[in-house]
């Protein structure tokens, strides 16, 4: 059955990053969560546990989502370069923040977000501004705080990232697009520091804090249905989607916050 339950939790979180651009960790997090707290050995660290493994399926899920993007030529790849380097030392710096926190601090940040996300999907706006490019100094603090928030919740940061892009004039399918491709070196550096910081957790199927078993699984499924959610946001208009979307992350953020 845990097959089962990481095989489709991989399929939903796949195709929601690449339908949405919001990255499939506002799933991963509170599936992975629920199912490492039901073992006594890892529920002390269950929402680690789940931020860290929903980081090292991005590797393969959000990969997957970039070059399907590519083919298309949606992704500005200036755009990825010029946030690239805070995306990276923000990235790291999450991971030391989550690691010296508790699971159930880290698990009401998770439900604060996904509060904050659910509200603003729930708007539907998706107007674009014209507001110019700022300098690479004030975007590289930009990225550096994308990065820090993302690898502290096990998120590719799109739900950041594309309200920014819109704001300076990029229309939502690159902006998507683009939000896509700065999510991977949110996901590679956050991935190794999870994995040099829980150096405390044992156990033959845990590499740090990231388990490898629902490595395996999610990542497998979720690159299945990352070029669906591709295919889906360029033949469709995602607002209906992105609504439901919504009513779902308020429930998930009610239940983090409760729990």
């Amino acid at each position: 059955m845990i097959w089962l339950e990481f095989a489709l939790t991989g399929v939903f979180a796949g195709f929601l990053a690449g339908y949405l651009g919001i990255g499939g960790g506002l799933v991963l997090v509170p599936a992975l969560s629920w199912i490492f707290s039901r073992d006594p050995a890892t529920a002390p660290v269950a929402v680690q546990m789940a931020v860290a493994t929903s980081l090292a399926t991005m590797l393969f899920s959000s990969l997957s989502s970039v070059l399907a993007h590519q083919r298309r030529g949606a992704i500005e790849w200036p755009l990825v370069r010029l946030l690239l380097p805070g995306l990276l030392v923000g990235a790291l710096i999450g991971t030391v923040i989550a690691d010296r926190i508790s699971s159930a601090t880290l698990g009401t940040v998770f439900g604060v977000f996904a509060l904050l996300i659910g509200l603003q999907l729930l708007r539907g706006s998706t107007r674009t501004g014209n507001r110019p490019l700022p300098g690479r100094f004030s975007s590289g603090i930009v990225g550096l705080a994308i990065g820090s928030i993302s690898s502290l919740l096990g998120i590719g940061g799109g739900s950041m990232t594309v309200p920014w892009f819109l704001w300076h004039g990029q229309q939502t399918r690159i902006a998507i697009a683009t939000a896509a491709a700065c999510g991977y070196p949110i996901a590679v550096a956050g991935t190794l520091g999870f994995m040099l910081l829980g150096d405390r957790i044992s156990g033959s199927a845990m590499l740090g804090y990231v388990n490898l078993q629902a490595l395996a699984g999610v990542a497998l499924f979720s690159v299945l249905g990352a070029p669906l959610g591709v295919a889906a946001v360029h033949h469709s208009k995602p607002l209906l989607a992105k609504r439901v979307f919504a009513v779902f992350l308020l429930l998930v953020a009610l239940k983090m916050l409760w729990r």
